[in-house]
């Protein structure tokens, strides 16, 4: 379930290139339930339509304030009482302009005047315009007033000019605005998370591996960057991209991925191990490629370090949890894990399953405690495991 199912959003377009991407924006922010309204400028409808928008609304952009077809008197103070978070993108210049020192002359500088919910502004400019000491002075009086502003990216601008100052994307924007609906308890945690599989090469074109896709760790590192942690990712090779603002490093073998676990793991508050780490790797792996010279193959495996077992024997004050993928006895294997490997925590499911399990958006996962007490958790989305499992592990830190 999206968190912001049923939410009000009001989606502020102004005068510029980039204005055609707020519809993709829109189109988002609706996929996850969400109710959007618009508030265009005039500038804005020289580069993209407002019938568009209510096309995709259903609802009459709010354009101009001297509206006789509107209740113009009222709707942008009725929009903003009723707004819980408000997105401006693009943000030109004289938008930013006008919300930093209090000018109202239009509907969507009026409107934003009178708004009292979160505001997140995304600039789109000219890069000589974005690093002018005026643009640079304005934004940072927004964020001293707890607006949110999306940084832009780099590149190739429509202008001719490269550098900072192209809109985010939207699926980045649209991530910021769920981000902005999570609390923020984990703030001033670090958290190091491990995900996705290692790899134990053969030869130099083949290795052993496992199904890991590396979701679930993904989602845990997305949650927590959500409500506010300092993140860092550790993950095996996988196909996902990493959620946004976090430090994410790349290791492929079950060695790389112990190095840098123990480099971080002192500066680290919570542990969570997510990864699917080989139990073995090739003892004498081949320089050159096998060739098939025979029927069979005969390989010599020889048993990787325990990581998680390693840092149960080396934590202090961080708070360890650890995963349990199993076929069968799954709470007498995560319990044994649990206790052995000196876990707060050990998060345990059955693989098999199509809705649960490697390479699935939902888990059916069972949460043990150090303290013996168990939760068995229904079948949900791997966001949603993750924020329940967040709750716990701050329950239990209290």
């Amino acid at each position: 379930m999206s968190n912001i199912k049923n939410k009000n959003i009001i989606l502020g377009v102004t005068g510029g290139i980039a204005a055609y991407k707020s519809i993709e924006l829109l189109r988002i922010l609706q996929k996850n339930d969400a109710f959007v309204k618009v508030v265009m400028t005039n500038n804005a409808k020289k580069f993209i339509g407002s019938v568009t928008f209510e096309s995709l609304t259903k609802n009459k952009v709010l354009c101009d304030l001297f509206d006789d077809s509107e209740a113009y008197s009222i709707n942008h103070i009725k929009w903003s009482d009723e707004a819980d978070i408000v997105v401006v993108a693009p943000a030109t210049a004289n938008i930013i302009a006008k919300i930093a020192h209090g000018i109202a002359d239009d509907a969507l500088s009026t409107f934003l005047l009178a708004c009292n919910c979160q505001i997140i502004i995304c600039p789109s400019m000219n890069v000589k315009m974005y690093e002018s000491q005026a643009v640079t002075d304005n934004l940072n009086i927004l964020k001293q007033r707890g607006f949110i502003i999306c940084n832009p990216d780099s590149g190739h601008l429509a202008c001719g000019t490269s550098g900072p100052g192209r809109l985010p994307e939207p699926k980045y924007i649209a991530d910021r605005v769920m981000s902005s609906f999570s609390k923020k308890d984990l703030s001033g945690k670090k958290v190091l998370i491990t995900a996705g599989p290692t790899l134990e090469h053969i030869d130099p074109v083949r290795f052993i591996s496992n199904p890991s896709s590396g979701k679930m760790g993904y989602a845990i590192a997305k949650i927590a960057e959500y409500r506010g942690a300092d993140v860092t990712l550790i993950s095996g090779p996988t196909n996902i991209l990493p959620p946004n603002n976090i430090n994410t490093i790349r290791i492929k073998t079950a060695s790389e991925m112990a190095d840098q676990v123990f480099k971080h793991f002192n500066n680290s508050d919570i542990v969570i191990k997510a990864a699917a780490v080989a139990d073995y790797r090739i003892a004498n792996p081949a320089s050159q490629k096998i060739k098939k010279n025979s029927d069979d193959l005969v390989l010599t495996f020889t048993k990787n370090m325990d990581i998680l077992k390693e840092l149960g024997k080396k934590k202090k004050n961080q708070f360890l949890v650890g995963f349990a993928a199993e076929t069968q006895k799954i709470e007498q294997y995560a319990l044994k894990k649990l206790n052995e490997k000196n876990l707060d925590i050990i998060v345990a499911n059955q693989i098999g399953s199509e809705k649960s399990g490697f390479g699935t958006d939902t888990n059916k996962v069972t949460l043990f405690f150090k303290n013996n007490k168990k939760e068995e958790l229904p079948l949900m989305s791997k966001e949603e495991v993750s924020n329940i499992l967040f709750d716990k592990i701050l329950s239990c830190m209290q």
